[in-house]
């Protein structure tokens, strides 16, 4: 079984039995007949995966490993915020005519700061640091900006990283203010494993841990059936996660980069609706 697969069973269960609903309760959320989207949930669910040991992607059902690399290429290496550079279409209900999604993710990351050092944006700051003071304790980003939340198509998710060198090892912690876990829970997952393998090779390191920390766990309702259904799957054998070795620049990744080796998944052929 994928540890993966392992730790969602474990984390959907306890929603199931555990969570609590805001049925009743008014809810920003809605579905797209205009119906209020109401959840069942849990508070601060915390997820470690050993990057060393294993790659962290479900076998339950299939993650889109490429379009979830690409994603994560949209906002830490291009550091985008325009949907006509992203592959897919995932962000389409929060873009506005010209495809923007205003001054969120990739456009957080790419604001130059001054430090000691010089300019940086918060990716090469991260950068910076793993190869020049790498023992540090204040290597991480941050993009939930208060000043620029009236200007996002939506305000960030997955909102911080935090990384730490422990010997040879890079260990990082995401934290994530919110999260769909029927649609989102191991996209997310995957794509920090793949930037924290990133992080490592570029900066002559190995990847170690991976914390994956939500605040607000939760199932919406109409995925209740959906989630009953893929908890009766049969977990499979993680995949072999390989990696380009040769690059040592962390803008030179691409999509291609990256591959699957016997990825088995179960095969879930439901159309997941999402709530906006």
């Amino acid at each position: 079984m994928s540890y993966a697969d392992e730790v969602l069973i474990q984390n959907l269960t306890d929603i199931l039995e555990n969570g609590v609903s805001d049925e009743g309760c008014v809810v920003r959320p809605k579905w797209e007949d205009g119906t209020p989207a109401h959840t069942i949930k849990k508070f601060a669910m915390v997820n470690r995966y050993d990057l060393s040991k294993e790659f962290p992607i479900t076998t339950l059902r299939r993650t889109a490993f490429k379009s979830a690399v690409d994603e994560l290429l949209w906002i830490w290496q291009k550091k985008s915020n325009n949907i006509h550079e992203l592959n897919s279409h995932i962000w389409d209900s929060w873009a506005d005519e010209n495809g923007s999604i205003g001054k969120a993710y990739g456009y957080q990351l790419s604001v130059k700061h001054r430090y000691a050092e010089g300019m940086f944006d918060q990716v090469d700051r991260v950068l910076y640091d793993l190869k020049h003071n790498p023992r540090s304790r204040r290597i991480l980003t941050n993009i939930y900006n208060h000043h620029d939340l009236s200007e996002m198509g939506l305000y960030p998710c997955a909102y911080s990283m935090t990384f730490n060198v422990s010997g040879d090892r890079l260990n990082a912690i995401l934290n994530q203010r919110s999260q769909d876990m029927l649609v989102a829970n191991n996209w997310n997952v995957v794509q920090y494993a793949v930037l924290v393998h990133m992080m490592a090779q570029v900066s002559g390191l190995k990847a170690g841990e991976f914390v994956h920390v939500v605040a607000d766990a939760h199932i919406y309702d109409r995925h209740i059936p959906l989630v009953k259904e893929l908890l009766q799957a049969k977990p499979l054998p993680a995949p072999k996660f390989v990696m380009d070795e040769s690059i040592t620049d962390f803008y030179q990744f691409t999509t291609d980069s990256f591959r699957l080796e016997n990825y088995q998944f179960n095969a879930f052929d439901h159309k997941i609706p999402v709530a906006i």
